[in-house]
């Protein structure tokens, strides 16, 4: 398959479905490698990964379970067992951070935003090509500060995304996507 139809074939598994094996040793040094290798305007390399596996994962529900029920007394049950689980289907979960610099001189704040978005989306795409499959999520925990402070995050960082990837314990769907003549346009005078 060439490179381009790879491309055209990308799609997220859901978290859910992902299983072992994960990623692990040389592969996922390369991996990581690849997902760092994104457009970086000034050489800032405004991003880092947090890598979330085995236990660590468990304690991090827990953790941020507690959390929200402080936040909230009233959460209902079922969104706190969705916290609790929230990281623990998928063998391995990369926290993608982003560290801006607003007050940069040359790179605004955008630029910087956008080149850690493209980590997050090279995860996907390496851990694709290696045979595995990934699915990008967020939820209230990338942006809550309290949060932040549990994955340790320093002034002026903020979580893009949470790179769940694992083997497919089922195939993909592909979803509809948007037709071209929707979202394409030739700009003219």
């Amino acid at each position: 398959m060439s490179a381009f139809e790879f491309l055209g074939r990308r799609l997220s598994v859901p978290a859910r479905q992902l299983g072992e094996p994960a990623p692990r040793g040389e592969q996922l040094d390369a991996l990581l490698q690849l997902a760092l290798r994104v457009p970086d305007h000034g050489k800032l390399q405004p991003w880092r990964l947090l890598l979330l596996q085995g236990e660590a994962k468990l304690e991090l529900g827990r953790r941020l379970t507690e959390l929200h029920l402080r936040k909230d007394p009233n959460l209902a049950p079922a969104k706190a067992m969705k916290d609790r689980d929230r990281y623990r289907h998928a063998p391995l979960v990369i926290a993608v951070i982003a560290q801006l610099q607003p007050d940069h001189p040359k790179i605004p704040e955008q630029e910087q935003l956008l080149s850690a978005g493209c980590v997050g989306y090279n995860l996907l795409l390496g851990a694709q090509a290696l045979g595995f499959a990934a699915q990008w999520l967020t939820g209230w925990a990338a942006y809550d500060a309290d949060a932040g402070r549990i994955f340790g995050l320093d002034e002026g960082e903020r979580i893009i995304g949470f790179v769940h990837i694992g083997t497919p314990q089922m195939d993909g769907k592909e979803r509809e996507r948007p037709r071209i003549a929707d979202k394409a346009s030739t700009w003219s005078p």
